[in-house]
This record gives C-alpha cells, sequence and structure tokens, in this order.
C-alpha cells in the first residue's frame, strides 16, 4: 500500500502558488526525502499532508484516507518531529516521553522501547535542558515516535548539529527504515543521498523529479550528488 498518494495538491496564498499540481507517491515503509531551497514549497507541502493546512485543490490520501474529509481518522497515525526541539527543558528525558505518551494515551511500554531503541538511557534522567542539542534532537524524536505512528514528518532534524551529532543520528533515522513511513526534509545533500530510499526535488511548487538517489544522479548526469540538485532544482541552489 501507499502511505501517500496525492493527485494535483495545490495550495495558493492569493496570488501565490505555493504548491502546484503535485503528483507524489510515497510508498509504505520507505524513507522518502524532499529537498527544494527555500521557497520551492517543501514545509507547504508536508502542511497539507499533516493536516495543518488545507489544500486549495487537488486531493490526496493519506494512509488509506482521504485527507480532506478523513483528517481525524488521519491525525493519530502520524507524528511530526519540527525544526524547532520540542522538548520540556525542565523534565527529564523520561518525562517528556510519559508526557506525550499519556497525552496519545500510548502503551507506557512504548516509553522504555524508545529510551532502549533510541539510545537514551544514559541521558534518560537528565533534564532536557542539560542535553547537547544532538541529545535533544533524538529526544525530540523518541517523542514523536512514543505514540507508535504509522507516518512520521521529520523537518530538518540534523540542523544546526556538529559533524558526529549529524552522524550519529543519521544511525537513529536509518534505524527507522521499513519500521515507519518517514518523510524526511533537509538542506544537506549529503544526508538525502546516505539515508533515502527516494528522493523528490521540489522547484517553485511543482515536483521535477522523483527516485532513487542513484536514478536522480543518472537522471541529472553527474555522479555529484549537490550538482545533480543544482540541475535538477533549476540552478537555483545557493
Amino acid at each position: 500500500m501507499n502511505a501517500i498518494e496525492t493527485k494535483r495538491l495545490t495550495k495558493r496564498f492569493g496570488m501565490v502558488t505555493a504548491v502546484d499540481a503535485l503528483d507524489l507517491t510515497v510508498r509504505e515503509g520507505e524513507l522518502f526525502s524532499l529537498l527544494g531551497v527555500n521557497g520551492a514549497g517543501k514545509t507547504t507541502t508536508i502542511k497539507m499532508l499533516s493536516g495543518l493546512l488545507k489544500p486549495t485543490d487537488g486531493s490526496a490520501r493519506v494512509l488509506g484516507h482521504d485527507l480532506l474529509t478523513e483528517l481525524p481518522a488521519i491525525k493519530p497515525l502520524l507524528a511530526v518531529s519540527p525544526q524547532e526541539t520540542a522538548v520540556a527543558p525542565n523534565l527529564t528525558v523520561r518525562e517528556n516521553l510519559e508526557l506525550i505518551a499519556g497525552i496519545y494515551n500510548s502503551d507506557p511500554k512504548r516509553v522504555q522501547r524508545m529510551i532502549d531503541e533510541l539510545g537514551l538511557k544514559e541521558a534518560e534522567k537528565f533534564k532536557a535542558k542539560r542535553l547537547s542539542g544532538g541529545w535533544q534532537r533524538r529526544l525530540s524524536i523518541a517523542m514523536a515516535l512514543v505514540s507508535d505512528p504509522k507516518l512520521l514528518f521529520l523537518d530538518e532534524p540534523t540542523l544546526g548539529l556538529d559533524v558526529l551529532a549529524r552522524r550519529e543520528l543519521w544511525q537513529v533515522i536509518e534505524s527507522l527504515k521499513g519500521k515507519v513511513t518517514v518523510i524526511l526534509t533537509t538542506h544537506y545533500l549529503e544526508e538525502a543521498e546516505a539515508l533515502s530510499d527516494r528522493v523528490g526535488v521540489m522547484n517553485g511548487g511543482k515536483l521535477k523529479i522523483t527516485g532513487t538517489p542513484r536514478e536522480i544522479l543518472d537522471a541529472a548526469g553527474t555522479e555529484n550528488f549537490e550538482e545533480a540538485f543544482i540541475r535538477l532544482a533549476g540552478g537555483e541552489a545557493k
């Protein structure tokens, strides 16, 4: 089954078309990266698919449900780990997870499972404000996963992290593949190349191409993923 299917999905803000007739398919269980320069339409697409923005036109099915008419059935099945790390600074790692688990009425065993699977054991008693940026991002992803979603949106999960913290988080993200459908937005092209099953490149609100990283390279006629992105995104990458 496909986790996401959109047909001519469109979002306009007044005279500005942010997302223009988007036809996108994301397969269940895959890690799909959505790439594009600032203003390409990535964030608006994510907000529509997660129910935060109502489309202007077109249609979409998310996890088998119609986005326009069955949104209440979709929302419990997805989670978002936002770019701004959303943790309660004065709660410990475990308390943050227990708080979210309580809100979603999740199985309490999910808290321990997230601590174990995301490598948070050594920090579980620390207050979130004491954690480094990398550990806070790890906690943020664990908080998104504690409700056992079928679809997870990761918005710039490694933004601002140093190289070592970024690579550690890559391992966490890669461990999710096949367990949950992941939609990843990132400006780190090497991240998308390393982690993605497939990639979509947006520019000017339109989806320019989708494919595996290898297919993206072949389509652009280059062996450098950054160069491929620049060519396929219309030469507007900076």
